[in-house]
């Protein structure tokens, strides 16, 4: 039976209450300090592992202290520091050009709005909804590969498209759960709903999920 727009909030707020229980204090897994430093952890961080991320980072924000480090940084070198973390070269260049608008369009200061933060080279939704809330607590939520893959399983969306995904799920949940639901779906993702062999027998959303296979 179709849920109507109540109905989907209603499960949603039971799945928030379930979450929250059960993780208590979940948040973000990257390691850093500033905001900059957030979002070059971020950009290390794609299409590789948040572990991976954070062995890297503390040797390189050790070397590179600010944005005018990174900014004016050797390209080379700078892809040689950030070898393991895979597409070096590519997240080199985000992580440069990234750095350089903000040393010389923003006076060093990483922006806060999504606005600008899109217009930075390498940054994406994903990457500036992370900013946001981390940083600057605007309620924001990251659709990442556990968010895609949990919330289609638990018929909140339908669609893998992330932008299309977050506005949905910004109608369907409180705005002062947003952020962390991010976190708590993530170490959901990563202890039970695993993406190959979801646990669904002792799953805590089970009586919730529509795709639960009990």
């Amino acid at each position: 039976m179709k849920e109507n727009k109540s109905q989907k909030k209603a499960r949603g707020k039971k799945v928030v209450s379930k979450l929250k229980r059960e993780y208590p204090n979940s948040k973000c897994s990257l390691h850093y300090s500033t905001a900059h430093e957030l979002l070059v952890a971020t950009i290390l961080s794609a299409q590789c592992t948040d572990h991976r991320a954070n062995q890297v980072t503390p040797v390189l924000f050790q070397k590179y202290k600010n944005p005018k480090d990174f900014a004016y940084a050797d390209i080379e070198e700078l892809a040689k520091d950030i070898h393991s973390c895979g597409y070096h070269n590519q997240k080199a260049k985000s992580i440069q050009g990234s750095s350089l608008k903000i040393v010389e369009d923003h006076g060093g200061e990483v922006p806060d709005s999504m606005e600008a933060l899109v217009k930075l080279p390498g940054v994406g939704r994903k990457t500036a909804n992370c900013i946001l809330g981390e940083m600057y607590k605007v309620p924001s939520m990251v659709i990442d590969t556990h968010m895609v893959r949990i919330m289609n399983l638990l018929g909140f969306t339908d669609t893998k498209d992330a932008k299309k995904i977050e506005f949905e799920l910004m109608d369907v949940f409180a705005k002062k759960d947003w952020v962390r639901l991010t976190h708590m779906t993530i170490d959901h993702g990563r202890a039970v709903c695993i993406a190959r062999r979801p646990q669904c027998e002792s799953c805590i959303l089970n009586t919730l999920c529509p795709s639960a296979d009990l």
